[in-house]
């Protein structure tokens, strides 16, 4: 009888065991940080061995499957949190082999291992802020501004810039350039890279009233610098150099009136000195003792400076140095700065007031439910307002509302804590947006491609899959009725389809493509990014491609789905291009079934106007 006690004795033990140690640790008096740890997987996990080998390894389990990752205890009841999915994280963990496919794409490695860092950032503050109500950041500033500012200590004037730069943002100086020689130069600092040692600076734009080796009068010299890379070329202002008879974003990358001989002297007593010598006066936007207020603006294709309400130069971004991740605003040399001032910052939307937010709500995708029709939109973690503004407008369209089309974001951690925050917050509330495993640099948008092949092949199913921006409008139902016209279902490649192109070979440009990169003077037929859509087979085998390793990576990501479908092609797949000349990459025309390169505020007037005409018209 003895036996048979005890016997029972340790089967009750063995049985609830683990249900008392649970008990006992999500009731325990220890710190929320430890309990979310203990409770909580981490969604990094798997990449512990691979983006850091410094970091301890992975465990079996970690190594065989990842648990989805779960709510943080501040938002919901612990007792609920370890089945609770997170469905904007549904693409995370089927990204385990990125490490794998590294090959061929600048910082892809680093790039997982400073997402751990930001992830790891973002979870401790989230922690934090639930065991210390109040402490809870403010949204991204709409404007940084330093009035009566002074230079530190180091001889330079610095301005923080907390969640980064977007399109529309601008940098006001106002100051005057002093006695002594009147040359300053005014920098804009970017995040560094991974593993480099020094900021890039994304410009310099350097103002030389007393000349250099190259020029006896007055100059403006811009350039851009990373550590990898070094200067670049010099674009000069006035200068003859035919690097700057490109224009930038429609602009003169140099005012033509600059160093020119003034034919009105309505204004030259402020930029100019009197004529000495019979030399004739030329105008120059800068003078020593005279206040100046000089405005960068960013915009798609590059920077442009205005003086005093005039356009005086532009500046082309420059490859490996763009103003996403910019972090500060650097002003030294001879002048006196009176104030500094950068508007246009991106900022979220305030949830707790906003009027319509159950009605931007994405509904979940049911599980085992096909898609008709997938729309992965890139966007970057700071791009709050575009995504807005695409919720407010072509996400409305009917299709998109009753679930036959899903639309959703998809997006890299960033570098800032904040916009991390404010990224997390967005996500949790609309339900639209894939959170990827890297921090967001250009040169790893291929793999946004791929997340959405992922996505739409893995968490869900779709039977076609488009690819688009978070600057273009979209006409739903044009596209999806043409796909369906079209009544292709294997091997279809829809967009506006690029025959003849080949890589730039010009080491300062954006696209620049190296000879080891692609050794071919022309690529395979692809469709331009801005919009372009793909059958559900061509997304599967990229996806099997990837879990196999034999995924070939290319850093244009347009160009990089034409090579898989190339290859597919060369392998026996029945491939046929549809190329759609309504798809508009370069701005918008009417009838239009994709519009690039739109504002916000283009987006609402044109859906306002589609709703009002039906007809496909431009806000410009």
């Amino acid at each position: 009888m003895w036996t048979t006690k005890q016997l029972c004795i340790a089967v009750l033990i063995t049985f609830f065991s683990p249900l008392i140690v649970r008990h006992l640790i999500a009731n325990s008096p220890i710190s929320a940080t430890s309990r979310y740890q203990i409770l909580h997987a981490n969604p990094l996990a798997w990449l512990s061995n691979r983006a850091d080998a410094d970091a301890p390894a992975a465990s079996p389990a970690n190594a065989q499957a990842v648990p989805s990752p779960a709510e943080d205890s501040s938002s919901m009841d612990h007792r609920n949190s370890s089945t609770e999915r997170l469905h904007w994280l549904d693409t995370w963990n089927h990204m385990k082999q990125l490490a794998n496919v590294s090959t061929g794409l600048p910082h892809a490695t680093e790039a997982i291992k400073d997402a751990r860092t930001a992830w790891e950032s973002l979870t401790t503050a989230t922690v934090q802020n639930a065991t210390s109500p109040g402490t809870e950041c403010n949204l991204c500033p709409y404007s940084v501004r330093r009035m009566n500012a002074s230079k530190s200590a180091g001889g330079h004037f610095a301005m923080d810039i907390p969640c980064g730069l977007v399109v529309g943002s601008s940098i006001t100086v106002i100051g005057t350039p002093g006695s002594l020689s009147g040359n300053f130069w005014i920098d804009l600092v970017g995040t560094a890279l991974p593993g480099e040692p020094e900021e890039p600076i994304v410009l310099r734009y350097g103002v030389r009233l007393t000349g250099d080796k190259l020029a006896q009068g007055p100059v403006i010299v811009q350039n851009a610098f990373t550590a990898s890379n070094g200067w670049g070329y010099e674009d000069r202002c006035p200068c003859s150099n035919s690097n700057n008879a490109t224009p930038v974003d429609d602009l003169e990358r140099c005012n033509s009136m600059v160093g020119r001989e003034e034919k009105s002297r309505m204004n030259s007593t402020r930029h100019t000195g009197p004529k000495q010598g019979g030399k004739p006066s030329t105008y120059f936007p800068f003078k020593q003792g005279y206040l100046a207020i000089t405005t960068l603006r960013i915009a798609l294709e590059g920077i442009h400076m205005t003086v005093d309400g005039k356009h005086v130069t532009s500046f082309a971004y420059r490859a490996g140095s763009e103003p996403w991740f910019g972090t500060q605003v650097r002003i030294s040399g001879d002048f006196k700065l009176a104030s500094a001032i950068a508007s246009g910052l991106p900022t979220s939307e305030d949830l707790e007031n906003s009027l319509d937010l159950e009605m931007l709500k994405s509904s979940p995708i049911p599980d085992g439910k096909d898609l008709d029709l997938l729309i992965g939109i890139f966007s970057t973690a700071n791009n709050f307002k575009r995504r807005m503004a695409i919720r407010r407008t072509w996400m409305q369209y009917d299709a998109v509302r009753n679930g036959t089309v899903a639309v959703r974001f998809f997006v890299g951690l960033h570098t800032n804590l904040m916009v991390n925050k404010e990224l997390q917050n967005e996500a949790r509330a609309y339900g639209d947006i894939q959170v990827l495993p890297f921090v967001d640099y250009y040169s790893l948008i291929t793999w946004k491609t791929l997340a959405i092949c992922i996505y739409g092949t893995s968490a869900v199913s779709a039977k076609y899959l488009m690819k688009t921006d978070d600057d273009a409008f979209v006409r739903v139902h044009e596209i999806y009725s043409t796909v369906k016209q079209l009544n292709v279902s294997n091997g279809l490649l829809y967009g506006r389809i690029n025959s003849d192109s080949g890589p730039h070979r010009n080491s300062e440009s954006k696209w620049y493509i190296s000879p080891e990169e692609w050794p071919e003077e022309r690529y395979p037929p692809w469709a331009h990014g801005p919009g372009y859509v793909v059958s559900e087979d061509i997304a599967k085998t990229i996806n099997i491609w990837y879990k196999t390793s034999r995924l070939k990576m290319f850093k244009l990501e347009d160009v990089a789905m034409g090579i898989w479908v190339g290859k597919m092609k060369n392998d026996g797949l029945p491939v046929r291009y549809e190329t759609d000349e309504r798809i508009h990459i370069d701005g918008c025309k009417e009838g239009y079934i994709v519009a690039h390169y739109q504002e916000p505020r283009n987006l609402l007037c044109m859906w306002e106007t589609f709703l009002r005409t039906n007809q496909a018209m431009c806000c410009n």
